[in-house]
């Protein structure tokens, strides 16, 4: 009998040894993953946090055909000049200017699904802005191209999307994520949350925010937040600060400042608007140049359209580019970022992959359709 009652109370300790070591195994597999990029949390843990905007999510947002991004005003086109008889001598020749009709673009129908999102020639923007007079041409500056579609171009109303996260470290993670984009006037908010493990207690939160101002180049970030916190230890964050010559990164270091710089969090909305007014940059085998302030260093990131992919989602099947930065570009403490952007969702990012190497990622999947706020006024609109 006591050898039955002591084999059953060892089965018992056994048991709970057992589950007290699986968690201190999956709260030490979390720690690493927060440490995974090495950074030095240095300076800024009792920085103040940005105060998030508030936003009431209304309506979702269905997917549509993108159209090509319309110049502000449309001549008409003149018709082409009928062909002159043989009979009559000396008949007047049209002028050099005027449209060919051989020049017209054609327009052929889509036979898969991602070719039926594909952004238009940028040809057909420029034709858009063209006087009746002027040749057109097979090719336009990229720069016209950029110019016409930008001024014509009207940022979204405060958008919300969320993902279902997998991905691998020692073993299969899940979680959940979020990426939302919020804007009041000329002001904006980009906030990125990753959490590993279930929702209601997480193993591990990352968030990422980005506050600044919306530009006619784009978004100008001000300050970047980058907080993360595993179960039973206190949150640490990084901040880094933009200036018109300087960006003040963690620790007290200082880097200068490029045109066009964004942080970890603006730059996937920085590409959904250059991606939008230039869409003949959303094409395989271009690449596209954002100088990006990471916390500790400041440096050109150089992203590959490097196919055309349908991504799998609960809201259907998805065309969209894929874009991945040059690997050869990053220091080994970096963490890749790749995002599949669908024309058919504004451009947004539908599946994100945060890589660090082929045995550390974490795989992001849009999991509803997005929710937006009610639009807000035009920019131009606003005192």
């Amino acid at each position: 009998m006591k050898d039955a009652l002591g084999s059953a109370s060892r089965r018992r300790l056994a048991w709970w040894g057992l589950a007290l070591g699986v968690t201190v195994a999956h709260l030490w597999v979390a720690q690493q993953i927060s440490q995974m990029s090495q950074e030095a949390w240095l300076g800024d843990g009792a920085a103040d946090a940005l105060k998030r905007m508030e936003v009431a999510f209304v309506r979702e947002l269905a997917p549509t055909a993108p159209l090509p991004v319309p110049a502000r005003s449309r001549a008409p086109v003149a018709p082409p000049v009928p062909p002159v008889a043989p009979q009559v001598a000396a008949a007047p020749q049209p002028a050099a200017s005027a449209p060919d009709a051989a020049a017209a673009p054609k327009v052929e129908k889509a036979m898969d699904p991602v070719a039926a999102v594909q952004p238009e020639p940028a040809v057909t923007v420029a034709q858009a802005s063209s006087a009746p007079a002027q040749a057109l041409t097979p090719e336009v500056p990229a720069s016209g191209v950029a110019s016409a579609a930008a001024s014509a171009f009207e940022w979204p109303p405060s958008t919300k999307l969320t993902y279902a996260l997998t991905g691998y470290y020692r073993g299969p993670v899940e979680g959940g994520a979020a990426v939302q984009w919020l804007r009041q006037g000329r002001r904006y908010q980009v906030h990125l949350d990753v959490f590993i493990g279930p929702s209601f207690a997480p193993l591990l939160q990352r968030r990422m925010t980005s506050d600044g101002e919306i530009t006619d180049q784009g978004l100008r970030p001000g300050r970047y937040d980058e907080e993360t916190q595993v179960s039973f230890f206190a949150p640490r964050r990084v901040t880094v600060r933009f200036e018109p010559q300087r960006v003040l990164l963690a620790g007290g270091k200082e880097a200068p400042s490029m045109p066009g710089i964004q942080d970890t969090a603006s730059q996937f909305v920085q590409l959904t608007w250059l991606f939008t007014t230039q869409p003949q940059r959303l094409s395989v085998g271009q690449t596209v140049e954002v100088p990006l302030a990471l916390p500790r260093r400041v440096d050109r990131w150089t992203y590959d359209i490097a196919a055309q992919e349908t991504v799998n989602t609960p809201a259907g099947d998805i065309p969209t580019f894929y874009v991945k930065p040059k690997r050869e570009n990053q220091s080994s403490n970096d963490l890749a970022v790749e995002a599949w952007f669908a024309p058919s969702f504004q451009y947004l990012p539908v599946r994100i992959r945060i890589r660090q190497d082929e045995e550390t990622w974490v795989n992001l999947v849009m999991d509803k359709l997005p929710q937006q706020a009610r639009q807000a006024l035009s920019l131009q609109d606003r005192p």
